[in-house]
């Protein structure tokens, strides 16, 4: 009986332990540092961090991402001319698609805010108008102010003294960041699923080879995501159940890969994700995070981070050449 579904069992189980490599940054940074990395102090540790994001997420996209998607430029059609623009137009496609929906996310942010600061107005006018002419009555007036108006204001006035403590405009646009980087997260575990349970439908051998493969190449990657994620509001936890749930999408691969019952009718209907994703991934690591990085005025700081460029490159350079 086990032997019909032993695909299957060790297919799920491997994507699981994929996913489960999300979790590994809590060990590698520590509960105090991951705590202390989005105060002041520890702005200068999270920056090298981030450098190390965008070198990761760089390596894992020219090293990666488009040499696999070149390899399977011959299921795009015969002729090279018309794959190189297919392959190309795909990298843009996941490129502007992550540019609209940060745009939605910032959009929303907005009317979010107009509609907090709208209530903050009205609760102001209700007690400005009632015009108290001694302290009791002003007593009287603000208990009158309705349990809603209350905690609008309570509300505004917290963001207000948050604000204070942060950077100006931080909100807005770093949260951003964090979903486009799970979303990112997402597409690039459904790909592992896909490529995990087809190697297993090839033989058990390939696909723990693969399994191992993919492992090796995720950790790293998982490090700099979780500092993405630290940068745009998440705590040390959030960031570790975010970074896991995403796992969810990998095991939806793996279901696909596995009905489809074919390593290369897989190949086929799914050569668009990796290009796709490597768009996106251009996305977070040169429009979303290498700005910040560039802010930085200390020369010795931008020398450390664009060390910590390198070492990202580097660690999947090495990864790739170990997992051949």
């Amino acid at each position: 009986m086990f032997g019909c579904y032993q695909k299957w069992v060790l297919s799920i189980l491997a994507t699981c332990i994929v996913g489960l490599s999300g979790i590994v940054p809590l060990v590698v940074i520590p509960v105090e540092a991951g705590a202390n990395l989005n105060k002041k102090d520890g702005t200068k540790t999270l920056r090298k961090l981030l450098s190390f994001a965008v070198g990761g997420l760089l390596g894992d996209i020219f090293i990666h991402l488009l040499p696999e998607a070149w390899n399977n430029l011959h299921k795009v059609g015969p002729d090279p001319h018309t794959a190189h623009m297919h392959l190309g137009f795909l990298v843009l496609l996941g490129l502007f698609t992550f540019i609209i929906v940060e745009k939605i996310f910032a959009y929303s942010k907005e009317v979010e805010d107009t509609e907090k600061t709208s209530v903050m107005a009205n609760s102001t006018e209700f007690i400005t108008n009632k015009e108290p002419k001694n302290i009791e009555e002003k007593e009287d007036c603000v208990e009158d102010i309705t349990k809603e108006q209350k905690n609008g204001c309570s509300h505004v006035q917290t963001s207000e003294q948050k604000s204070s403590d942060s950077a100006p405009n931080k909100s807005a646009n770093i949260h951003v960041a964090g979903y486009l980087n799970l979303l990112a997260n997402s597409i690039d575990n459904f790909t592992h699923g896909l490529a995990v349970s087809a190697s297993f439908l090839i033989s058990t051998k390939m696909g723990a080879v693969t399994t191992f493969a993919i492992l090796i190449h995720e950790i790293p990657h998982e490090v700099g995501d979780f500092a993405i994620l630290l940068k745009s509001g998440f705590s040390r936890w959030e960031a570790a159940k975010a970074q896991v749930s995403t796992a969810g999408i990998g095991i939806l691969g793996a279901v696909v890969a596995l009905c489809a019952e074919s390593a290369e009718a897989v190949g086929d209907k799914t050569a668009w994700i990796l290009p796709f994703t490597a768009g996106g991934f251009l996305n977070i690591a040169l429009v979303t995070v290498l700005p910040d990085i560039m802010s930085e005025e200390n020369p010795r700081e931008s020398l450390k981070q664009i060390m910590c460029i390198g070492a990202g490159i580097s660690v999947m350079a090495l990864v790739n050449i170990l997992a051949e």
